[in-house]
């Protein structure tokens, strides 16, 4: 059971992260053209790899 609830909060928090990267692709953009980058990207990554050892 505490895998289950474990497997359901990463894989909510990757929905999260992906949505809060959509919401937030406006102000990237924009800070990109000022030469910073949001680490968006890295995060939904760390958080996919963080689900894929959930599930296996």
């Amino acid at each position: 059971m505490i895998e289950s609830v474990s497997r359901l909060t990463v894989f909510a928090l990757y929905q999260l992260t992906v949505v809060f990267g959509i919401l937030l692709l406006p102000v990237a953009l924009a800070a990109r053209r000022l030469g910073i980058n949001l680490p968006i990207g890295e995060l939904i990554d760390q958080l996919d790899a963080a689900y894929d050892q959930t599930t296996n």
